[in-house]
């Protein structure tokens, strides 16, 4: 049992870290009128919060999954929660180009996974 969470808490981890560095990246575009220094430096107080996930959970993920590994598992998270982020914060529409473009990349990542080690 404690060996899957070796391989779920970077997971867990991963995706807390996206929805701060999403809101991080992007919450302020429903704030054009903020002052643009307000606005970075609100961002950098976020992506701070962003850290304290990534970083441990690179450095627990490398015990279990190669960097390349790691990387791509974010990426994947990324996808997920930026595609969230659109529609229910920013209110955009995803497309059918947007979804083949993230299958796309989803492809890669199976590559990732499946490479010989």
């Amino acid at each position: 049992m404690f060996q899957h969470l070796a391989y779920l808490t970077p997971v867990l981890l991963l995706s807390i870290s996206n929805i701060f560095m999403t809101f991080a990246w992007y919450g302020h575009l429903k704030f054009p009128q903020a002052a643009l220094w307000l606005v970075i430096l609100v961002s950098w107080g976020i992506a701070l919060l962003e850290y304290c996930f990534a970083v441990p959970a690179n450095r627990l993920g490398y015990a279990v999954y190669s960097a390349a590994e790691l990387k791509t598992i974010q990426e994947i998270i990324t996808l997920i929660v930026f595609v969230g982020f659109s529609v229910l914060y920013l209110g955009e529409k995803i497309t059918l180009h947007h979804l083949g473009g993230f299958t796309l990349i989803a492809a890669g990542a199976f590559f990732i996974f499946t490479a010989p080690k």
